[in-house]
């Protein structure tokens, strides 16, 4: 039977940080690889790749400031650069020079933020259906209506009214196929989305992400990709809400010597649809 916790046994849980209170499930030694979730996500977002990745290397999946059971200090709404720092300060706890990093989604665009920024405590980068990229108009094709109108939508009455059914739904917009989501993910995220102060930081964070916030000032332009110098994989799926391969392929194209897999049957969370090819693309990077 595969369960959060199952998929998870031999891993540890606790807190770290010196400026910032980060929660961290992490597993394995060697080379670090953390693993950042997407928008109103949590660690647990990895949990069906922690233990694998970290047969390989120091594998830590963690919670963003203001998201699961991580720091929530008054909202920042340079929230981007401030999810970086979060980063070099974990580094720095953990006494670690620089990581692999791999970003679903807005972990995509902190992972894009800190190759731009902090290029010498990187390794590798993997973008994982990501986020956060400006482009040119009339450079990709895009479906506002079933991607981010639509996130928009279930993320604001999930946590507006968080009961199991609106969760249950903000979660489905993950997925290529419903029944992935478990009745346990469920439960794990009302738990998070029930409590108050969570309420409070993730309206804050979603209010920025979706509403009249300052996230856009911090998208990256993608005339500045060919900027990043970490070896990168663009990994993409074939059933993305929103936009779909072709902006996978570009994204790969406009950063030198980027690499592009796209993973079948999988749709904005192929870490847990396809854990094992997932992982599998990302070893046979990491490892070249």
């Amino acid at each position: 039977m595969s369960t959060i916790w199952v998929d998870l046994t031999g891993s540890q849980v606790r807190f770290s940080g010196k400026k910032y209170k980060t929660r961290v499930i992490e597993s394995g030694e060697g080379e670090a690889l953390l693993l950042i979730h997407g928008v109103g996500g949590h660690a647990e977002a990895y949990s069906r790749n922690v233990v694998r990745l970290g047969k390989q290397y120091h594998t830590m999946a963690f919670d963003l400031l203001w998201h699961g059971y991580s720091g929530k200090p008054p909202y920042n709404e340079r929230s981007i650069p401030t999810y970086a720092e979060q980063i070099v300060d974990l580094l720095d706890a953990f006494g670690i020079e620089k990581a692999h990093i791999e970003g679903e989604s807005l972990g995509g665009w902190v992972g894009l933020w800190f190759a731009l920024h902090y290029p010498d405590r990187l390794g590798k980068l993997i973008l994982n259906t990501t986020a956060g990229i400006k482009f040119d108009p009339g450079t990709i094709q895009e479906r506002p209506a079933e991607g981010r109108q639509l996130l928009r939508q279930r993320s604001m009455e999930a946590i507006n009214n968080p009961t199991r059914e609106t969760i249950r739904k903000r979660l489905e917009w993950l997925m290529a196929s419903p029944d992935r989501v478990t009745d346990e993910l469920v439960e794990v995220r009302y738990r998070i989305y029930s409590d108050r102060e969570s309420q409070k930081s993730l309206t804050d964070v979603f209010n920025n992400s979706f509403g009249d916030g300052d996230s856009r000032t911090f998208q990256i332009p993608a005339q500045r990709l060919k900027d990043i110098k970490a070896p990168t994989l663009v990994l993409w799926t074939d059933k993305n809400p929103g936009t779909g391969p072709d902006v996978g392929q570009y994204i790969s194209s406009l950063i030198p010597g980027a690499r592009f897999s796209c993973l079948k049957d999988a749709a904005h969370w192929p870490q847990w649809e396809q854990p094992q090819a997932h992982d599998e693309a990302v070893l046979s990077f990491l490892k070249e």
